[in-house]
């Protein structure tokens, strides 16, 4: 394992002060009038929490009704939306990210690469960041489309990006998580693991958090690369972390999830599903609680403290979840629906059965709910009137 600094940490600290009045708000909290969802899981920690919807609501979630679908490519099977300013941005799953008025799903640009894009975009100071299979991220012109520049990580990329104070996190196939500036693309530093870096770095308080197939969580400074801690799981890691109130949650496919200590990544507690599976889905904090989808056939609401299971819903979800004003929704490979739950109990309160899996993780922001499925649409739910 080796840390490589590329760029000084001076230089590092003038992009940061250049960059201040853009850093991101807190975690969950939306800093404008206009909701939005801009990168994946909602915000850099990757809490999968939208803290102001209030036109979706147990009481109203029933109501969703199929506002418009795109046909983006032939399937939307792992890239998740993000919506930005009143634009809804997808990866197409066979060469390219589409960009999308979040209102009508009329398409505004799409951008063709070598490659398939598994990767969630994700939009900060009118840049839309993404990675691709050709190994390459890209930054394009979130108005335009335009390639604004491209860099090289070695092998595939199907880690989404994270944005903060000026930087991009993202992973790679090469076994590298790389931190690249936002503006012109040149690598400030890269770690190498012992393996995959499929999970989207979250990032924290200075820190960046990820899995690897190695069988380790790490934990990074952000303006170095330098290691802080690692936890050993028992199998590889491919979910990304959410990262709320000093904790890191993640699973393994050695069947059990995780609470680490953010500062020290001592384990606070640890749950096992039933059967020991590949996890791929990222975990949602809100209030409290933990949601996570599982391939041992359900999504489960953990206490965020103990660990203790407060419910569980019985479908085969390896979509991430997202929780927004007392709603968690997740998508599923089992009847390729999206699920609308009662975020206190995991009662059903709504489905809508795509036409085929649905593995995408949905955005909610403004009163609708975006997803993508497997069939190659993007699907955007709203309650009529709104």
């Amino acid at each position: 394992m080796k840390t490589t600094a590329l760029f000084g940490l001076g230089l590092l600290l003038i992009f940061g002060t250049m960059l201040a009045a853009q850093t991101p708000g807190p975690c969950g909290v939306a800093k404008t009038a206009y909701v939005n969802w801009p990168q994946f899981h909602s915000d850099v920690c990757h809490t999968g929490y939208n803290g102001s919807e209030f036109i979706l609501s147990p009481t109203t979630v029933g109501n969703l009704v199929l506002d418009w679908k795109y046909k983006a490519g032939d399937e939307i099977d792992l890239s998740s939306p993000t919506v930005a300013n009143g634009v809804v941005y997808v990866g197409d799953g066979v060469q390219g990210v589409s960009a999308l008025n979040a209102a009508t799903g009329t398409k505004l640009w799409n951008f063709t690469n070598a490659g398939e894009v598994e990767s969630a975009p994700a939009v900060a100071n009118g840049v839309v960041y993404v990675g691709s299979w050709d190994g390459t991220i890209y930054a394009l012109n979130a108005t335009t489309g335009a390639k604004l520049w491209s860099a090289s990580t070695g092998d595939f990329v199907a880690s989404s990006p994270a944005v903060a104070n000026g930087v991009v996190y993202v992973g790679s196939h090469s076994h590298t998580v790389w931190a690249l500036n936002a503006l012109t693309g040149n690598p400030l530093w890269h770690y190498t693991t012992g393996g995959i870096v499929y999970s989207s770095p979250a990032v924290a308080d200075g820190v960046v958090y990820f899995g690897s197939y190695d069988r380790n969580v790490y934990a990074l400074n952000a303006l170095t690369g330098a290691k802080l801690w690692s936890f050993a799981t028992g199998d590889s890691v491919s979910a990304s972390a959410a990262v709320a109130n000093g904790v890191v949650y993640i699973g393994s496919w050695d069947g059990n999830f995780y609470a680490l200590n953010a500062t020290t990544g001592a384990k606070l507690w640890s749950f096992s599903f039933t059967i020991r599976d590949q996890l791929v889905s990222s975990p949602a904090v809100a209030n409290g609680v933990v949601y996570v989808g599982s391939e041992d056939g359900n999504v489960y609401a953990l206490n965020a403290v103990t660990g203790s299971k407060l419910w569980s819903f019985a479908t085969y979800a390896d979509s991430s979840p997202a929780v927004a004003n007392g709603v968690v929704y997740i998508g599923s490979s089992q009847g390729n629906n999206v699920y609308a739950l009662n975020a206190a109990t995991g009662a059903k309160l709504w489905s809508f059965a795509t036409g085929n899996k649905v593995r995408s993780s949905p955005a909610v922001a403004n009163g609708l709910v975006y997803v993508g499925s497997a069939d190659g649409n993007l699907y955007a739910f709203h309650l009529p009137g709104h």
